[in-house]
């Protein structure tokens, strides 16, 4: 009767110490890091795998460690040349100290999308139109630069800016079309002013060709004749060579000599 007793007392005790144990148990996944606060204050930062916890003294909050992204919503941003354009992006960034992204911020991903856009605006607004467009991947870099100095207390490191969209206002459009087209069709005549040139030094080079080679500019000739006469069969030719017209034209020389 006295071990019954005792086992009624002791299961009881032994069951709340089980669910008290069990209460504490935490798995921590690999991408993630746990921060623990015991009584409110930072105490140390558990890695992946099971892991136990005082209940009701200590809490654990995850931190996913993997590279996230966040987008920056298109901003309405007047360049140093006064261009209103409208351009938006994406950060890339990865928590690199679970502890100071909880301790030193408290929403990381809102911060460094805000901190994001202002950078962009003040990057934006002190260059250029035509070296934003034509250096987008340099301007991006300067983006990056600004919000890494600014992340790095806080335990982010952020990884790469991609700017994504500039959009132009539609009289700036229509402009640049005008430009591309007026150098398209710039192009086209210097490319067709060349094919003329090398055409000519071609048809010259023949001609010197055809008038040293005996009976040349004959066959030429009657070749021109063949392809410019739409009925061969109704058409008579007197061909005489070349060569006769200059032995005539030279006998008639010796003649006017005498």
């Amino acid at each position: 009767m006295e071990i019954i007793v005792g086992l009624m007392f002791v299961i009881p005790i032994l069951v709340i110490i089980a669910v008290f144990f069990l209460s504490g148990l935490r798995i921590v996944n690999q991408y993630e890091r746990g921060v623990i606060l015991t009584f409110g204050k930072y105490t140390s930062t558990r890695q992946p795998g099971l892991t136990w916890i005082f209940p009701g003294i200590q809490k654990m909050i995850k931190v996913d460690m993997r590279i996230r992204t966040t987008d920056i919503p298109q901003q309405e941003v007047i360049t140093r040349d006064n261009v209103p354009v409208g351009i938006n992006a994406v950060v890339y960034f990865q928590v690199q100290s679970a502890e100071n992204a909880i301790l030193n911020i408290q929403d990381y991903t809102l911060a460094v999308s805000q901190y994001a856009q202002a950078a962009l605006r003040d990057v934006i607004g002190g260059i250029e139109l035509d070296p934003l467009l034509s250096e987008r991947e340099q301007t991006a870099e300067e983006i990056q630069n600004i919000v890494s100095a600014a992340t790095q207390s806080w335990g982010i490191s952020v990884t790469d800016i991609k700017i994504q969209d500039i959009e132009l206002p539609a009289d700036m459009k229509r402009v640049m079309a005008k430009q591309a087209e007026s150098e398209r069709e710039r192009r086209a005549i210097i490319i067709r002013a060349e094919g003329e040139f090398q055409a000519s030094q071609k048809l010259s080079q023949a001609a010197n060709t055809l008038s040293t080679t005996p009976g040349g500019l004959s066959m030429r000739t009657l070749q021109t004749i063949e392809k410019i006469n739409p009925d061969p069969s109704k058409t008579v030719i007197f061909a005489l060579p070349v060569e006769v017209l200059e032995g005539i034209k030279a006998l008639s020389q010796t003649t006017k000599t005498k």
